[in-house]
């Protein structure tokens, strides 16, 4: 099984703890119906910079800034789209880029 990267981009923050805890009711769902192919669950990220090519660092974030992250095993990258396809970020606007992870 390859490894792959979900970079997790945009989506609303809930604003009441009701929908905070149906937010993490459905990544908790999401997450155990992959089963054991998730290696790194990964955390939400904060506002990110770049480091530019010349030095200069951009503090902004980006045209489209990280969210979050996660690691799964899937059979091809069709699976890991797939698997993707039922991440609950989706469903309140945000987006997921998928990368597959070599060993080095």
């Amino acid at each position: 099984m390859a490894k792959y990267l979900f970079v997790y981009h945009g989506g609303s923050k809930p604003e009441t703890a009701e929908q905070q805890a149906a937010v993490m009711d459905a990544w908790g769902q999401w997450f155990g119906s992959m089963g054991s192919a998730v290696i790194d669950g990964g955390n939400p990220v904060g506002m990110s910079s770049t480091v530019q090519s010349d030095g200069s660092v951009v503090n902004d974030g980006g045209s489209n800034p990280a969210s979050g992250y996660s690691l799964v095993e899937a059979s091809d990258l069709d699976d890991a789209i797939a698997k993707a396809k039922g991440c609950p970020i989706l469903g309140s606007g945000g987006s997921i880029e998928v990368a597959e992870a070599f060993d080095m």
